[in-house]
């Protein structure tokens, strides 16, 4: 029990418990019982050695209990009731090997993108309690790593797994939207009217290189069923660093690059959609850009507050009766010593 949430309907009786030791102190300074509680003056009379002393302090604590029930115990607790309503979300996940380049920082460490991305992505998994989100995973083609779950604990466990390498190489982005909506629109039917809305994260760092359908075209679906595609271009444009690996995957050094995003066609994709595009540069926008998706995709839950009252009173007057049985139990005295 809570004991913040005790509280005594009727608490000016506890302002009796203050009689009691006045009582007790009384009792004391006589040399015979004070006849102030019932069958008192007998309670001396017992054979078994501190049986009044006993008796005499289950009684008091029999009276304590009658008092505070007299004050009406009560656990009064308050509880909120929201509705449990949520999004469908599809992370559209790039795994070219361009995002093996190096041009983020972690403090003075040099890391690659797909470094950077990971804790964020992570991140925003976990606070979207709420939410169904499912993963794709694309290159040179587009795969489902992740169907769209609850378990998000799951969820993490394989976006950790991610890895480029995996698909053949290349940036099908018009695929992974494809697939992405075709997704949505199956757990659409699963959960229709449980859900809030659908929406996308794309989050790639070159230009459509691959796949079978256009991005602009998967776009329009996109459009058509009212999911919002919310685009992150992620690394820098220019030359970049990009490590050298040999046949077993030992770096044996690195070289210069040309990166090159192609945000003319994000922030297209984004508009068309009712979304938004973010141009991630660092560690630290990435993780902005993710944030401002999570504050703006956000449910503000319904909330109704109810209380509810649970009497406590008839538990203490047991104990008062139990105690106050005990102390005449102990109390009384045996028929010989009467007639003695």
């Amino acid at each position: 029990m809570n004991w913040d949430e005790l509280r005594f309907e009727d608490p000016w009786w506890l302002a009796t418990l203050a009689i009691l030791p006045i009582i007790a102190w009384l009792r004391s300074r006589r040399s015979v019982s004070a006849i102030v509680l019932p069958f008192s003056g007998q309670w001396k009379r017992t054979v078994y050695s501190g049986a009044s002393k006993a008796s005499v302090f289950f009684a008091f604590l029999a009276t304590i209990f009658f008092i505070v029930a007299l004050a009406r115990p009560q656990l009064y607790e308050t509880e909120k009731q929201t509705k449990s309503r949520g999004y469908d979300i599809i992370l559209a996940f790039d795994l070219s090997s361009s995002m093996l380049y190096e041009d983020y920082r972690d403090g003075n460490k040099r890391i690659n993108r797909l470094q950077a991305v990971k804790p964020v992505l992570n991140a925003f998994i976990s606070k979207r309690t709420t939410d169904r989100i499912g993963l794709i995973a694309f290159a040179g083609k587009a795969y489902t790593v992740a169907p769209l779950t609850f378990d998000h604990k799951w969820l993490g466990k394989q976006t950790e797994r991610l890895q480029v390498g995996l698909i053949e190489d290349g940036t099908a982005i018009g695929d992974s939207l494809g697939v992405a909506v075709s997704r949505l629109l199956e757990g659409s039917k699963e959960r229709a009217g449980e859900r809030e809305g659908a929406f996308i994260v794309l989050l790639t760092d070159g230009e459509n290189t691959a796949g079978m359908i256009d991005p602009l075209d998967a776009t329009e679906i996109a459009a058509e069923e009212s999911v919002s595609i919310f685009t992150i271009g992620a690394g820098r444009n220019g030359i970049v660093t990009m490590p050298i690996f040999d046949d077993n995957g030992n770096r044996l050094g690195s070289r210069r690059v040309p990166s090159r995003v192609d945000e003319a066609l994000l922030k297209e994709i984004a508009a068309k959609t009712n979304g938004q595009y973010f141009r991630a540069e660092s560690s630290s926008t990435i993780k902005e850009a993710f944030e401002t998706i999570d504050e703006t995709s956000k449910i503000e839950f319904e909330a109704t507050l109810f209380s509810v009252t649970t009497e406590l009173f008839h538990y203490v007057l047991w104990a008062s009766l139990g105690c106050a049985a005990f102390s005449l139990l102990i109390g009384t005295p045996k028929s010989e010593e009467v007639l003695a």
